[in-house]
């Protein structure tokens, strides 16, 4: 069951978004920058304004499935709800050595509700549980859309059941763990200096910059990326199946794709 359901115009702003982000990640690959030191590391010019931008995709993606018909007050307060519960987690686990367990809560959401609706909790979530942690920063708007892409794809992944699904479930947060990290690192990684090796450098080739990059993640990144993914892993083959079981009977009980029809006598 998919509560936010991908329609032509929530798609249309969801495209929008994932392009927006694309781009805030990879634009120093392809064009040359004036940035330098401290405040291109810190996205002093950037990060804001992508922000800004991302917070209206957001609320376009909700306001799109209210104008459609996809989402109603009551799926409005589970995002509320779960997205609380994934600040918390984080809130438990901040990334520690990469130890981060609300990703797997927003894989299970996002399998079990639909695309849309991972996208959405994936930046919510995030978006809170850096406020409860203080993790605010200009890493933040990165970390919105990289979590938000992460619980859309579980909502896109091949429908099976069973044992099989877990099993995907567990592929996929292994996956998941480590692509998170390996888009995450770019948003500093075109403007610090490291060895020559691992370095990025400006008016190179993009294959060549590609390939320090990725020595720079086998050599720093993948300590912290390959934890992530076996601990969401994990936790998904231990409670994934009572999790997703309580998702779609609430689903179910809350009759959230059953349409209000009024009682005239």
């Amino acid at each position: 069951m998919r509560l936010v359901r991908l329609r032509p115009r929530s798609t249309a702003v969801l495209v929008l978004a994932s392009a927006v982000g694309l781009l805030a990640f990879g634009w120093p690959l392809l064009w040359s920058s004036s940035q330098t030191g401290a405040s291109a590391i810190g996205h002093t010019t950037d990060a804001p304004w992508l922000f800004v931008l991302l917070l209206p995709l957001l609320v376009a993606v909700v306001l799109a499935e209210l104008s459609e018909d996809g989402i109603d007050a009551k799926v409005i307060s589970l995002l509320g709800m779960l997205a609380a519960v994934g600040a918390a987690l984080r809130a438990l686990g901040p990334g520690t050595a990469g130890l981060e367990p609300g990703f797997f809560l927003l894989i299970l959401a996002g399998r079990a509700f639909g695309a849309g609706f991972g996208f959405v909790l994936g930046a919510v979530s995030l978006l809170a549980g850096a406020l409860v942690s203080g993790g605010v920063g200009p890493w933040m708007p990165f970390q919105m859309l990289a979590c938000a892409w992460v619980g859309c794809l579980a909502g896109l992944l091949p429908r099976v059941g069973g044992r099989l699904e877990l099993l995907l479930l567990a592929a996929y947060s292994m996956v998941a763990g480590v692509l998170y990290g390996l888009v995450m690192n770019l948003w500093f990684w075109p403007f610090a200096t490291f060895a020559s090796d691992f370095s990025f450098i400006p008016g190179d080739s993009l294959l060549e910059n590609l390939h320090r990059y990725g020595l720079f993640v086998i050599a720093t990144s993948l300590g912290w990326d390959i934890p992530r993914g076996v601990l969401c892993a994990v936790l998904v083959l231990v409670f994934g199946r009572p999790i997703l079981n309580a998702f779609r009977r609430t689903a179910r009980k809350a009759a959230f794709d059953v349409p209000v029809v009024f009682d005239r006598g």
